[in-house]
């Protein structure tokens, strides 16, 4: 009845019981703002497929916006922007604050690597009049998700004389496309009894290029050698070179709006480029902070950020340990003081499979960004378990800011879990809790996100670089 009294326990639930908003029901206004700023985020995932086209592009947005170079020997300003990259699959970026760098650093780290294929070192072979690329997955694919799917080449080359080649096929419109192929039904009765695990296998991810023969009959394998003739017409190469390649196979499909009321977005590679974008843009937009800020968009998180470009290296301590001494400060005091967020997604609640989330603690699409205290697997294993004190700060930081956050975990306790850059960064005595996005379908050719989701990640990160 309208204009009836809460009784004394709705009055005592208001006060000390709490769900997390729809953003969509309480700020319905929003939204136009979120599919704004997620035009740009399509494009940038348009754009950016691997890692080294995540750096180059984030170096054209970042000089147009005025960033320099970083010399650890110039005197920087408050308001200063420099950036470093780490062997092209790496970057970093700074805006310099008011606080001097003993206070410690803001510092948000997001990874630009995402699941896909890679060509096999010689990969490229004919077999019944067909020619094929061989591939070796990288990071937590469900293989059967690859198949019969269009899609694209991209990497690099490095020629016998040095030069660089870029290889871009699949992604211009008139550009053919290439797939994996699979079983028809009619004949798949044996393949039917596999483990969905095994509904396509490692070595049946194999690419195919092409099926015309190179008009010759003393050659033994005519199709492969049409192929290659093709691929030197266009990039100069030879069979030889794939050896000095990274070349990878992604989804061909570009980003589109997801829903009827286009409410979402589906494309490839949102774990985590999502974050990477929405870092990318608030350290951009940030000027003349309190804190200086340290954004990293890093590779290798999907293979436990091992190498020389991923978190686990030494290139981002060296990076903040060159800015110490670039203002006579001991590292360690920079490190301790500083606050890290990891940049991260986490899994949406998802209703079709509601049995291996625990409801209450999952998190949901249009219900904002997502502060995850901890990750790991079963019994937190390989986690780093943020401090009270530490959500308390971020926590506050957001609500100052009105942004709409949520926690909670990746999936029920026993069945699975997964890990983000945390762990590295806490290693180096630094205070971290990973803040993301949530996804459906994580890590399959096609994921999908919420844009309130998306501009609220964005906003936080803003709001942290500016508290």
């Amino acid at each position: 009845m309208e204009g009836k009294e809460k009784t004394e326990g709705e009055l005592l639930t208001e006060e000390l019981c709490w769900k997390f908003p729809h953003i969509g029901k309480k700020e319905s206004e929003q939204f136009e703002e979120a599919s704004r700023f997620c035009e740009g985020y399509k494009l940038f995932l348009d754009k950016c497929k691997t890692e080294r086209e995540c750096v180059s592009v984030a170096v054209d947005m970042l000089e147009k916006a005025g960033y320099r170079e970083f010399n650890c020997t110039e005197n920087y300003q408050p308001g200063d922007k420099v950036y470093q990259v780490n062997r092209q699959k790496a970057i970093l970026m700074t805006t310099f604050g008011k606080k001097p760098l003993a206070e410690g650093v803001r510092i948000n780290g997001a990874h630009i690597d995402s699941p896909r294929l890679d060509l096999k070192p010689y990969p490229l072979y004919e077999k019944s009049d067909i020619a094929y690329f061989k591939t070796h997955y990288y990071g937590g694919i469900r293989k059967y998700q690859w198949g019969t799917i269009p899609l694209a080449i991209h990497g690099i080359v490095v020629k016998k004389n040095g030069e660089k080649v870029r290889v871009c096929i699949g992604e211009e419109p008139g550009d053919p496309v290439f797939c994996i192929s699979d079983l028809l039904p009619h004949l798949s009765s044996k393949q039917n009894e596999r483990k969905l695990s095994e509904g396509l296998k490692g070595e049946e991810l194999n690419v195919i290029v092409g099926s015309l023969p190179f008009m010759d009959d003393q050659v033994k394998e005519p199709v492969k050698l049409l192929a290659l003739q093709l691929l030197h017409e266009k990039y100069g190469i030879t069979e030889e070179d794939f050896f000095r390649a990274e070349i990878e196979m992604v989804p061909a499909q570009k980003a589109v709006d997801v829903g009827l009321d286009r409410s979402m977005i589906g494309a490839y590679g949102q774990d985590d480029r999502v974050c990477a974008y929405t870092a990318l843009m608030a350290e951009i937009e940030t000027k003349c902070p309190q804190y200086t800020t340290v954004t990293v968009l890093t590779d290798k998180e999907e293979i436990g950020s091992k190498g020389n470009t991923g978190m686990d290296a030494f290139y981002f301590k060296h990076y903040i340990e060159d800015l110490a001494e670039s203002c006579k400060t001991p590292l360690r005091k920079i490190l301790r003081n500083s606050l890290c967020l990891s940049a991260d997604v986490s899994a949406a609640y998802d209703p079709t499979f509601s049995e291996v989330f625990e409801a209450n603690n999952a998190v949901y699409m249009n219900r904002g960004c997502v502060l995850t205290k901890y990750t790991g697997s079963r019994g937190k294993g390989g986690a780093s378990d943020a401090s009270a004190e530490t959500m308390a700060q971020v926590i506050r930081i957001m609500e100052e800011q009105g942004v709409y956050w949520q926690t909670g975990e990746l999936g029920a306790v026993d069945q699975g879990g997964g890990g983000t850059i945390a762990l590295y960064v806490a290693q180096l005595d630094i205070d971290v809790v990973d803040l993301g996005v949530p996804v459906l379908a994580m890590h399959s050719p096609f994921e999908l996100t919420a844009k309130n989701d998306v501009y609220q990640a964005y906003r936080a990160f803003k709001a942290f670089y500016m508290a």
